[in-house]
């Protein structure tokens, strides 16, 4: 993991020299351990992790005034500087403006501002501290330095509402510790916290005047060759040198066996149009952009492509072969890794401790054994469904601008994909519907929802999105539930009804759009960390705050055409000069992801179940073992039950197992047992109501 983590105090102290950092225990001076220190008291500043040279920059106006940029920024120094000074202003938005993915720290005397991103995959959190204000950008850490216990109700909530703020609103798993919300900062004045937003507020009264299709289409495709072109311009690294030969194995092998990824630049190609694009348009952009000449892999300078191949399931053959038709190209290395059945979902749950808990820690090995074969800086297409896509609820936004003729072809796709005459009228009642619900009363409707343990929903493509016409709906988990936990999140979201009398200042399209992306980037968040290669960076551009910005000015009536996403990147690479495309390239599947989560859940249904013999999640009176003891048996047996609920539930039990089972703090000078959730979990059916207190 790589961090930061500072603090604003109350009382202004000297500053030292070139040191800081609390009193601790028995003296020892208070810091994070394995940290770099980036400015002193009396608000100091640490990177904490293996943090590249270029990835860490400070840029000083004087003493008193500096930035920090941590994570890849394609600014100057310069800009770094302009961008200071319009802060000290308090002018935030445009430190988010710059290409790349970072995260930046603005010191303007006793001010400390944290910008977060839009997307919610660099995430902002803090926490009270000695009367002033700690903060970082992992949780866990916070919640060592204050000895915080579980918050509950948060657990209850990402079971039971994942996408719903008003459940899950600013807290996180740590009792105490606070997250700032996507698209917001977090400004310290002398300790004392404040949460501003830096995205302008659309108005719901005035429909925005109508984009245009072609410019907002070369606003992606321009966002998008400059997150490429960002991270091809940082310094090439090599990853640690090679201890030496090994017999029988060549030097790829040997990295591979020793978890070293290929030093250079390289790119996912699944064959899907995300990760296809992202190649192809760093393959093509001048420069250098593969691999190292002369370090093993005889690739030269050409992008290393990784594709992975399931031989335990089918279903992907058609995706395999157009990755190896776009694999054709010079400027790729193309690089197949197959799996078995020992890569499926849940046959490896052996991992390390991430800092929350997510769905992905099932599917981390999986991930890990393609990522191996990766470069030491790895191009991902995760988010590009979530910023691209239109949510089915966007079709009440069209309605709320009277654009309802735009709603013909995505309605038509539907009625052909369930062939009954009565969809176009049952979409379009359902999407009127939600045009008109006040966002107040979708949640008290989930609230009602979750009290009466109603979780059944129609089947297919048609009943998704009907279940999806609506301003929250229930997590997949939220059926194993106890009552007690269901009844606190209704609670939860009876409170923020009362309090979102004005609603959430979006439409409800718009507004589900960004609940489901924030979920994405917080579990890609935990993959990284779980499936983490040594000296091996993830880039996802699709996450980038100018690309989601770009994505979220596309037209609603583009959006929503089927096959919307293949078309805006189709273009984008014929814009980048890209044209030669294999047949059948875009065409979207889900049939495999989901055959390989029930094939590994039927050969892993034995662990499973041993899992949930005593589980922590039935000690904080979250579930009850038998009941999801049962329901790994019946989803092993081929049950229609909602398997990605069953992975929230594994995946929150893993996590809190490794929690417990952790030695050691984030933090020096302080007693060996100051860490977080010190006293573990008392087995009592109350726990929720410690967590359950609205903020």
């Amino acid at each position: 993991m790589r961090w930061l983590v500072g603090w604003s105090s109350t009382a202004a102290r000297a500053l030292g020299d070139g040191t800081a950092g609390a009193t601790g225990y028995e003296g020892e001076t208070l810091r994070p351990v394995g940290s770099q220190l980036l400015w002193g008291d009396p608000d100091p500043l640490w990177a904490v992790g293996d943090w590249r040279p270029d990835e860490v920059r400070v840029v000083h106006a004087d003493p008193q005034n500096r930035i920090a940029v941590l994570g890849i920024c394609g600014a100057s120094d310069e800009e770094l500087r302009r961008g200071l000074f319009t802060a000290r202003g308090g002018a935030l938005r445009h430190l988010t403006a710059w290409p790349g993915s970072y995260t930046a720290v603005v010191q303007a005397g006793r001010r400390i501002t944290v910008c977060g991103d839009l997307a919610g995959a660099r995430p902002v959190f803090h926490a009270p501290w000695e009367g002033g204000t700690a903060y970082a950008t992992a949780a866990l850490p916070l919640a060592d330095l204050t000895e915080a216990n579980l918050d509950f109700g948060h657990l209850a909530a990402l079971l039971a509402a994942p996408e719903v703020p008003a459940a899950l609103r600013d807290t996180t798993p740590y009792e105490g510790v606070r997250r700032v919300a996507p698209g917001h900062a977090l400004v310290l004045r002398a300790g004392a916290r404040e949460i501003a937003g830096y995205e302008p507020v659309a108005s719901l009264a005035v429909a925005a005047p109508p984009a245009d299709p072609d410019r907002a289409v070369d606003a992606v495709r321009d966002a998008l060759v400059e997150a490429v072109r960002v991270r091809l311009a940082a310094p090439r690294h090599v990853p640690g040198l090679d201890p030496g030969p090994v017999p029988g194995m060549g030097p790829a092998e040997r990295r591979a066996a020793r978890g070293m990824p290929v030093p250079g630049i390289g790119a996912d190609l699944s064959g899907g149009p995300a990760s296809g694009t992202l190649a192809l348009l760093a393959a093509g952009l001048p420069g250098r952009p593969g691999t190292l000449l002369g370090h093993g892999t005889g690739a030269g300078e050409r992008l290393l492509a990784v594709t992975f191949n399931d031989l335990a399931v089918s279903g992907r053959e058609a995706e395999v072969e157009r990755a190896g038709a776009l694999a054709a190209n010079p400027r790729l290395h193309h690089v197949v890794v197959t799996g078995a059945e020992d890569t499926l979902p849940y046959a490896d749950l052996d991992g390390p401790l991430t800092d929350e808990p997510g769905p992905s820690l099932v599917t981390a090995a999986r991930h890990r054994a393609r990522l191996a074969a990766g470069s030491a800086d790895h191009f991902t297409g995760h988010g590009a469904r979530q910023v691209l896509d239109a949510h089915p609820a966007r079709l009440a936004d069209l309605l709320l601008d009277r654009q309802r003729r735009h709603l013909v072809r995505p309605v038509a796709a539907l009625t052909r994909a369930d062939g009954s005459v009565l969809v176009p009228a049952r979409v379009y009642g359902a999407a009127r519907k939600l045009s008109r619900t006040p966002y107040r009363t979708g949640l008290e409707a989930l609230a009602e929802r979750l009290m009466r343990r109603r979780f059944d929903e129609p089947g297919g493509p048609v009943g998704a999105s009907l279940a999806a016409l609506t301003w929250a709906r229930p997590g997949p988990a939220a059926r194993w539930l106890t009552g007690e936990a269901l009844a606190e999140v209704s609670v939860l979201l009876q409170t923020g009804a009362d309090r979102a009398a004005g609603g959430p200042g979006q439409r409800p399209g718009e507004f589900r759009a960004r609940t489901v992306l924030a979920r994405h980037a917080a579990d890609l968040r935990v993959l990284e960390q779980a499936a983490e290669v040594r000296s091996q960076r993830l880039h996802a551009p699709f996450l980038d705050n100018q690309v989601v910005r770009a994505c979220r000015d596309l037209p609603e009536a583009l959006r929503v055409k089927p096959g919307a996403r293949s078309a805006v990147l189709r273009r984008v690479l014929e814009g980048a000069g890209v044209t030669d495309l294999p047949p059948g390239w875009g065409t979207p599947s889900h049939a495999s992801s989901a055959a390989a989560a029930r094939t590994g859940l039927r050969l892993a249904a034995d662990s499973l179940v041993d899992l949930f013999d005593t589980p922590l999640l039935a000690d904080a009176g979250l579930v009850e073992a038998r009941v999801v003891r049962k329901a790994v048996r019946e989803a092993a047996a081929g049950e229609p039950l909602p398997l990605d609920g069953l992975a929230d539930l594994v995946s929150l039990e893993l996590w809190l197992g490794r929690l417990l089972a952790r030695r050691g703090t984030c933090w020096t000078g302080t007693p060996a047992r100051a860490r977080a959730v010190p006293a573990g979990i008392a087995p009592q059916r109350s726990a929720l109501r410690a967590g359950a207190r609205p903020s």
